[in-house]
């Protein structure tokens, strides 16, 4: 049986189009462009200290845009000898519209001063340890969000790079900038508005979540100490955010024998006085209802909710303190309370 040699050609096999394409580097941007490969670096990393006429910027930013082109973080990091993220753990609570609203604004804050704003999730890890697991994305600057954290956990991080660490709690942290937090004042407040207004018999609501300890208990302790001596007495009353918890405080109200209540917040004063009234009991003449943070349905319920309005700063201030711990690491750790708090008086108390 004869056999025949065909010789194949050759060809090479046809590109997929979902084939994916190679990265663009600085290089093809500089080719596209017609300039040098400096002069892409200059005009992207938007550096002042080299002066680039505008239309070239143009063909360089049209260049870049062409291909797709997006500057190297980790490469512009090792040039200036750190990152420019900023790094946000989340809080071991889910935040409330308040804190939301605050750190929306810092964020933009940070932005406009080029800094990248990373939140990192709850990884179940805390203080110290979880110091090590922030410490390997090498942020320029870390804001804890709770306690726990101490001088070593400070110490891990800037060693690991970070420039500045700021802490929001109670008290200072060693080697760290404080945002102090003063939940017991929140507390004081309005057991103090409850007081003047002839309550003696006080309760305060201590939520049941687990992690808002860190905030009920200074306000439970401020509640205390704003009635000592008084003859006034405060009584906790643990409380979950659920309307079944609520009902089940509400009908045994009135053997309690309270006749004012500071609910720990808007919400759960919300939740709370609407069991109370579902019982029977009158909003404010039988227990007069506070709350606090001044959120809008403080106003929208009736009726109207007095509260304890928290004053945060703006998110430029502490996107300025971040920006100056970063320029200037080896300055004296700063210390500045992080929020005022005034009594607002309205229907419920």
């Amino acid at each position: 049986m004869p056999y025949v040699m065909v010789q194949i050609p050759n060809t090479p096999a046809p590109t997929s189009p979902s084939a994916p394409r190679s990265v663009p580097t600085s290089a093809d941007v500089a080719r596209l462009a017609g300039v040098s490969r400096a002069t892409v670096s200059y005009v992207l990393n938007d550096t002042g200290a080299v002066r680039i006429s505008e239309p070239t910027r143009r063909r360089v930013h049209r260049a870049a845009e062409e291909l797709g082109y997006v500057p190297h973080a980790a490469a512009r990091s090792l040039r200036a000898g750190h990152s420019r993220m900023v790094l946000m753990p989340a809080p071991p609570v889910p935040a409330g519209p308040l804190h939301s609203q605050f750190v929306h604004d810092f964020q933009g804050a940070l932005s406009r001063l080029d800094y990248t704003v990373v939140q990192y999730g709850n990884c179940g890890l805390h203080g110290d340890e979880a110091a090590r697991a922030w410490a390997e994305l090498r942020p320029v600057a870390v804001l804890v969000p709770g306690p726990g954290l101490g001088p070593r956990g400070v110490a891990v991080l800037k060693r690991s790079g970070a420039r500045a660490v700021v802490t929001f709690g109670t008290e200072p942290v060693d080697g760290a900038h404080a945002l102090l937090t003063d939940h017991a004042g929140v507390g004081r407040g309005a057991a103090r508005h409850l007081y003047a207004r002839g309550r003696r018999r006080i309760g305060v609501v201590v939520p049941e979540e687990p992690g808002l300890e860190t905030f009920s208990a200074p306000r439970l302790d401020g509640a205390r100490e704003a009635v000592h001596g008084t003859g006034a007495t405060v009584t906790a009353l643990p409380l979950a955010y659920t309307e079944e918890s609520a009902a089940a405080l509400a009908a045994r109200w009135r053997d309690l024998g309270l006749d004012g209540v500071f609910a720990y917040n808007d919400e759960y004063a919300m939740l709370l006085m609407s069991a109370l009234q579902d019982e029977g009991v009158r909003v404010p003449e039988d227990a007069a209802v506070i709350g606090a943070d001044d959120l809008m349905l403080a106003r929208l319920l009736r009726p109207r909710l007095s509260t304890v309005r928290i004053t945060l700063p703006s998110g430029r201030g502490l996107a300025e303190l971040v920006d100056r711990a970063v320029r200037n690491p080896g300055a004296t750790p700063e210390s500045h309370e992080l929020f005022d708090a005034t009594v607002v008086q309205r229907d419920s108390t």
